[in-house]
């Protein structure tokens, strides 16, 4: 990823996170964190990894939020960022978390049952 699409990449994160936190007071809106946004090369498009705390039908609404707010939530990042396109924005439920959790908690089983793991 070159360094300027990096850069925008966590400026947004940060900008996001900040707006979710602050400017959104939907009562919907679930604790949400902001796992990684993905910047297309020429800028226009980003995606955004979302990260909600609690059961997969709360992390489904508050992404209905989230993609409700959308034009909202992009306005008010394109007044805080300079730039001449603000990026179209998608959310998508980052998932990588809760895998990683059913992953740990298999491996801990198998080694309660005394399996060898390499």
């Amino acid at each position: 990823m070159p360094y300027r699409t990096a850069r925008l990449a966590e400026t947004i994160k940060e900008e996001l996170a900040d707006i979710i936190q602050n400017e959104l007071k939907d009562p919907r809106l679930g604790f949400a964190t902001i796992t990684r946004v993905e910047v297309s090369a020429d800028l226009r498009y980003a995606k955004i990894f979302v990260s909600v705390y609690g059961s997969p039908e709360e992390g489904r609404a508050t992404l209905t939020v989230l993609e409700g707010a959308q034009g909202y939530v992009r306005g008010i990042l394109g007044r805080r960022l300079r730039l001449r396109y603000v990026p179209e924005i998608v959310f998508k439920l980052d998932t990588a978390i809760s895998h990683g959790i059913k992953v740990s908690r298999l491996l801990d089983e198998l080694k309660k049952e005394g399996t060898q793991i390499e």
